[in-house]
């Protein structure tokens, strides 16, 4: 009798706005209903809320490292290959680290399986298009904010209100720029700026 197929199921959202329309226990148990058709056994699943997938350590995913490297599962399965990562070139390390181990890597909504040629072609492709679109998302933000700046429209943090005179003031007062920076709420260092900026400028 043959050796039961273990898997390790893997799961992540990183807003609340996904945990209320695809959330870990969504994703979770369409893994398990696929699990439980190809018969693997479920041995572990790992959770990930609130995290980044462009973050390469996350504890759920870190947990799921260490026992994909002492070999205690024989396939990992996501409900989304992007749930597992959102950059190219992680996918391919993790897909390259499973390879070497003799692992297979399942993803439910793409049905790609990479144990099949066709599978792993499948998976590079849709993996380049989800570095693809993520790029464009980029762009599109800078874009905006290049058009606001174009406007006039000042971005950031507002300038701290500390005159040259008031740091100079505050520094003569406390007599440690420390001390005076605290008093004042600001830092050290945007405090001796200003205070520099107060001295008047060396005779030739």
């Amino acid at each position: 009798m043959s050796r039961p197929v273990l898997a390790a199921l893997y799961a992540r959202v990183s807003t609340r706005a996904q945990a209320d329309k695809h959330g870990v226990a969504y994703q979770l148990a369409a893994l398990r209903q696929m699990a439980e058709a190809r018969g693997w056994v479920v041995v572990r699943e790992d959770v990930d809320e609130g995290w980044s997938g462009r973050l390469a350590s996350r504890p759920g995913l870190d947990a799921m490292m260490t026992a994909i490297r002492r070999r205690e599962v024989d396939v990992v399965a996501v409900w989304r290959f992007d749930r597992l990562a959102r950059s190219v070139s992680h996918l391919v390390g993790f897909l390259s680290e499973l390879r070497s181990l003799g692992l297979s890597f399942v993803s439910h909504q793409e049905a790609l399986d990479t144990n099949t040629p066709l599978g792993m072609a499948m998976f590079q492709i849709a993996a380049a298009m989800a570095e693809l679109e993520a790029s464009l998302a980029r762009e599109r933000v800078q874009a905006g904010v290049d058009a606001a700046r174009a406007r006039g429209v000042r971005l950031g943090r507002p300038r701290a209100g500390l005159s040259p005179a008031k740091a100079a003031a505050a520094l003569t007062e406390h007599g440690s720029i420390r001390k005076a920076a605290k008093a004042l709420g600001v830092s050290p260092t945007l405090l001796a700026r200003r205070a520099r900026e107060h001295a008047p400028p060396l005779a030739a």
